[in-house]
């Protein structure tokens, strides 16, 4: 038996420890460790319940627009408007949440984790007159690599001509995600941490002028998704071909569904959205999403005991560092007792399998193109492919919701602090199933808790034993070097960890760091 301890893992946002044990090179047991303690709860008790859509946004960041959105229908439930958003308002809402997607999945693909597919250092071969290329050519030369490592070395299949097109486009993609950073600040107000949306809809008003100036850029981020993103995922797929049967996980997908297409409905679970809510297991059936099934369990978490198995809405969060058994800041989420992965496979499989006529051309051709069945997508390949196809239908559809603004209509309802209320506010975040919940007494936060996607995708066991998605999708891999796991890293980011977002606040005593493998 050996042992595999990857810490940190890197190119992911916050602080994530992997140790894998091996037997005869395969994975039989892993262990995921989020390993700093997120206290935002504890922060947001006391105070005014409007504070909370603009602290949760601290968590992370990187995805702080998602946590905006998920608070603020959070609030909507409690403060009892959820029923009366205007069009406007929520169309607003819908442009924001989609530019801080698109910007998000660009970077994931590119910056966080093309680099376990691309050999930059081919880039020295390179003769031509592409800028950019050149550039990072002459920082290769002179021995300049970073940010392009450290890195695992081998197991690099990609063709020399396409190795340097996929480095041209890691830079490309710098400036393309910089658009879709300014596209949300033109009606969040900025980024990070927008200031728009809000209790009741949103504080911007559309006009003619940024309307505009946000058509150009979406414009020409959808040329990048249609003529380069999408091509440079189904180039890698058919390089590596043998990543459609790794890194399966669990089997479960859960999906909250984003971007409203009404609000009259204030059932999160049943209001018509883009992208729709439900389950989905590789029996390809479709589950309705029942919140009440949601539960956190903390045996194997560095918290009291007696705060686990509870559903959110009751939840609590009392640290206990160092307590026996536990290995991680995470809690457990569990749906009816089962383990759940969340993310974009989630949400594109439960709208596929739910009959969206535009979802299933996407994936039907990606799966024709590879001669792949619909299983295939549960795997590493299929969560980047479903990633990708994703990005594109929000990105297509956005124009639709542009032309859709009124100048000049009312973009928010007035509200009242009721005295006690709860809530909850349901959204997929760019990385998955997002949940928040308020409870309100005396016109203040007295309980707030957050599920957030990292949290159920990168969990410890629960008090049954089960592992963690993650923990799962790396247990039963084949490790070709144990010295140089890429596998482990290619399985892990193909789930877009958001650590920042599970965990947040360190804790200086009770943690052995004396082990490191940097990659």
């Amino acid at each position: 038996m050996g042992k595999i301890i990857i810490d940190p893992v890197t190119r992911i946002e916050g602080h994530l420890k992997i140790e894998a044990v091996t037997e005869n090179g395969v994975v039989k047991e892993t262990r995921s460790t989020g390993s700093l303690f997120r206290g935002i709860e504890l922060i947001l008790r006391g105070r005014d319940p409007r504070d909370a859509q603009r602290y949760v946004q601290r968590i992370c960041g990187v995805c702080p627009t998602s946590h905006s959105m998920a608070a603020t229908l959070n609030l909507d439930s409690a403060f009892g408007v959820d029923g009366k958003i205007p069009d406007n308002g929520r169309l607003l809402r819908n442009l924001i949440l989609g530019a801080a997607h698109l910007a998000d999945h660009i970077l994931h693909f590119y910056h966080l984790c093309a680099l376990d597919y691309v050999d930059v250092t081919k880039v020295v071969k390179y003769e031509g007159n592409n800028s950019a290329l050149n550039s990072v050519k002459a920082f290769i030369q002179r021995g300049e690599l970073g940010p392009f490592v450290p890195r695992y070395e081998g197991d690099y299949r990609l063709p020399d001509e396409i190795d340097q097109q996929a480095v041209a486009h890691y830079v490309q993609a710098l400036e393309i995600r910089r658009k879709g950073q300014e596209m949300l600040s033109i009606f969040g107000g900025k980024m990070p941490h927008n200031c728009a949306i809000m209790p009741g809809g949103v504080t911007e008003v559309p006009t003619v002028d940024k309307i505009a100036s946000f058509l150009w850029r979406l414009n020409e981020i959808r040329d990048f998704i249609d003529n380069v993103y999408i091509p440079d995922v189904l180039a890698v797929a058919g390089v590596y071909s043998d990543y459609f049967e790794i890194g399966q996980g669990c089997g479960n997908l859960l999906s909250y569904g984003s971007f409203d297409l009404e609000t009259s409905e204030t059932d999160l679970t049943k209001r018509q959205r883009l992208l729709k809510q439900g389950t989905v297991s590789t029996d390809l059936k479709l589950g309705e999403v029942d919140t009440s099934k949601i539960t956190e369990a903390v045996k194997h978490s560095w918290y009291d005991d007696s705060t686990g198995g509870l559903h959110p809405s009751h939840g609590d969060t009392r640290p206990q560092p160092g307590k026996e058994g536990a290995y991680s800041w995470l809690k457990s989420p569990r749906y009816g007792g089962k383990v759940y992965e969340v993310g974009p496979l989630a949400r594109v499989a439960v709208t596929y399998v739910a009959g969206n006529p535009t979802v299933k051309t996407l994936v039907d051709s990606v799966l024709s193109h590879f001669n792949a069945p619909p299983a295939a997508l549960f795997s590493v390949l299929g969560r980047h492919a479903a990633r990708a196809l994703y990005t594109k239908l929000v990105a297509d559809t956005m124009p639709e919701w542009l032309l859709q603004l009124k100048p000049g209509e009312p973009v928010y309802v007035d509200y009242e602090i009721p005295d006690e209320s709860t809530g909850m506010g349901l959204v997929d975040a760019a990385r998955g199933a997002l949940g928040h919940w308020v409870e309100i007494k005396d016109q203040k936060i007295a309980n707030y808790q957050c599920v957030v996607p990292s949290t159920w995708n990168f969990s410890p066991r629960d008090n049954d034993g089960q592992p963690g998605p993650v923990e799962q999708a790396i247990t039963g891999t084949k490790i070709k070097d144990e010295s140089n796991p890429v596998e482990i890293v290619r399985i892990v980011r193909s789930m877009d960890p958001c650590i920042a977002c599970a965990v947040h606040l360190v804790t200086p005593k009770g943690r052995d760091l004396g082990e490191f493998r940097i990659c």
